[in-house]
């Protein structure tokens, strides 16, 4: 990896991206902004000198501007809003997992026709308790159209839905399945379904919800009180996909080719498809979409014999997630994502690099300087969306670091090996339930203890106060990674 320096493409990609961010605080829907930031652009190739970049960078920054307004204009249109209150049959396509409630169960969707009308929007539907239809399911249902529920004890569905292009609910009171979608999306269907299958092979219960949750990001098959105690151990991460799970993935094919002894350029092709089948099965989560995009291109560059550069891949990231919705910006995970990779990027070196010297073992305090830089810089997050914080972070993930990537990487074994040998992926498998178990152990007894979360805002103003001032003092003072 290159020094983290900045470079004219870092101004680039970053300028295009506040451009577009920009577009949440004001949009400027005219024509007229596009040919001025095109302008700008082209007359930076007149320019000579230090003028040159400023005036590219505020060019690209103005036509994302500009093209940000347009995408949150485009996902704030809703033709279904005008039949608010209005009964039809209608064909949805189920676009992602159920969530079950305490009264009903609600899955993500994409209409197709509602009554007469061919309208093509995403709404969320909710069903009766019960069965519930599987992800890429083409459903044929009676349902009326509603608004999504406003503020309410802290959360604002209907602001959330929007976010995600959703502005209203369709429910249904009678469906029946008529089909299965196909191209891209049926195909990221059977992928899931396979990886799910072939990951937690034997496995029953809560265990395999949990090797479920690492693997997929899907935590719906875990208990409410497990859930809770992932949270406030500060493990609740170790449940939504990461550049960990894109890394071993990646890993995995290139071992395979230099196992077999296939010309390593094979291998890093092996690699980009291994990483875009596995964005497919687990979904555009955020998180997993920067990953892929960062694995994506190590793998290009080294095809090209160019070099790595990691803070330009985590620019293009956020790029490629805020050309397409600039409302990820507002996203929590988006929000966490980011900010725990800064972190580990330029916080993460000093802690590691403070704690030699102190009785940590070498291959724990990496864990530690980790969980304690990701857990500081996502504090503030975690309050602003959640008022609550996580105080145990660092001893969680201490006690969670022998398991969490073995956990992962025998899941993926198993599902390496399920074609092949379902008995040889059937013992990864039931060696991997005893890592489960012993996570869910971890979760347990550090979410479980009294003082393991904060909610009151006096106590979080005043822990904010003396990390700000502790984080002052330290960071004059701690030694600089070479």
């Amino acid at each position: 990896m290159k020094a983290a320096s900045v470079q004219p493409a870092h101004w680039l990609v970053g300028g295009l991206s506040i451009g577009i961010a920009a577009a949440n605080v004001a949009r400027i829907a005219h024509a007229l902004a596009l040919v001025a930031g095109v302008g700008l652009a082209l007359a930076a190739a007149l320019l000579r000198g230090q003028l040159r970049l400023p005036t590219l960078v505020l060019g690209i920054a103005i036509a994302g501007w500009w093209w940000g307004s347009a995408r949150l204009s485009a996902l704030d249109r809703s033709p279904l809003l005008s039949q608010v209150g209005r009964a039809e049959r209608s064909r949805v396509v189920v676009t992602g997992p159920p969530r079950l409630g305490r009264f009903d169960v609600r899955l993500p969707g994409r209409l197709t026709r509602f009554g007469p009308l061919g309208i093509h929007e995403q709404v969320l539907l909710e069903l009766p308790l019960g069965r519930s239809p599987p992800q890429g399911a083409i459903l044929d249902v009676l349902g009326v159209v509603a608004l999504p529920r406003g503020p309410s004890h802290g959360f604002d569905e209907r602001a959330w839905l929007r976010r995600h292009g959703m502005h209203v609910v369709l429910r249904v009171d009678d469906w029946r399945q008529v089909g299965r979608r196909g191209g891209v999306g049926g195909l990221a269907d059977r992928l899931r379904a396979r990886l799910a299958g072939s990951a937690t092979v034997g496995l029953r219960g809560e265990r395999r919800a949990l090797v479920e949750g690492v693997v997929l990001g899907d935590d719906q098959g875990l208990s409410d009180e497990l859930r809770q105690r992932f949270r406030a151990s500060g493990l609740y991460h170790l449940l939504a996909v990461s550049g960990q799970n894109v890394v071993l993935v990646a890993g995995g094919a290139l071992l395979f080719a230099w196992l077999t002894g296939i010309p390593r350029w094979l291998g890093e092709l092996g690699a980009l498809g291994a990483i875009a089948a596995y964005v497919l099965a687990v979904g555009a989560q955020p998180s997993v979409v920067r990953a892929g995009i960062a694995g994506a291109l190590g793998s290009l560059a080294w095809l090209a014999a160019r070099e790595r550069d990691r803070w330009h891949f985590l620019l293009l990231g956020a790029l490629a997630l805020l050309a397409w919705n600039p409302y990820n910006l507002l996203d929590a995970g988006f929000q966490l994502s980011f900010v725990a990779v800064v972190a580990i990027f330029v916080v993460a070196p000093r802690l590691d690099a403070a704690l030699e010297g102190y009785p940590v073992p070498a291959g724990l305090r990496g864990a530690v300087a980790i969980s304690a830089a990701c857990g500081a810089l996502t504090a503030p997050i975690l309050w602003f969306q959640f008022h609550a914080i996580p105080l145990l972070t660092v001893p969680a993930n201490a006690l969670a670091a022998p398991v969490a990537a073995p956990l992962l990487g025998l899941a993926l074994l198993a599902a390496a090996l399920a074609p092949f040998s379902p008995a040889a992926a059937g013992g990864a498998a039931w060696l991997n339930g005893w890592c489960a178990a012993y996570l869910a152990g971890c979760a347990r007894i550090i979410g479980g203890l009294p003082f393991a979360q904060i909610r009151s805002g006096r106590v979080a103003a005043v822990l904010g106060a003396c990390a700000v001032a502790g984080a002052a003092y330290a960071w004059r003072r701690w030694p600089r990674p070479p």
